[in-house]
């Protein structure tokens, strides 16, 4: 389940919900601009926090900090 995030605090990977894209904050490149998908209010976080549960609810992976867009 996503739900809103308003911090990266405690979280492994972040989605943006208006792009449809997770984020891998292990591996943040400054292209993912994850300050900026904070700041709009497009960040969610996902239970359990999995790549797999971002996957199970319809999220691409991130160009720069995953690879493999299926987009």
């Amino acid at each position: 389940m996503a739900y809103p995030v308003t911090s990266r605090k405690g979280l492994r990977y972040l989605g943006n919900a208006n792009e449809m894209e997770v984020h891998d904050l292990a591996n943040e490149k400054a292209q993912c601009q994850i300050d900026k998908v904070l700041a709009a209010g497009h960040a969610v976080g996902f239970i359990p926090h999995t790549l797999e549960q971002a996957h199970a609810e319809g999220y691409d992976n991130g160009y720069y900090c995953i690879g493999g867009s299926t987009r």
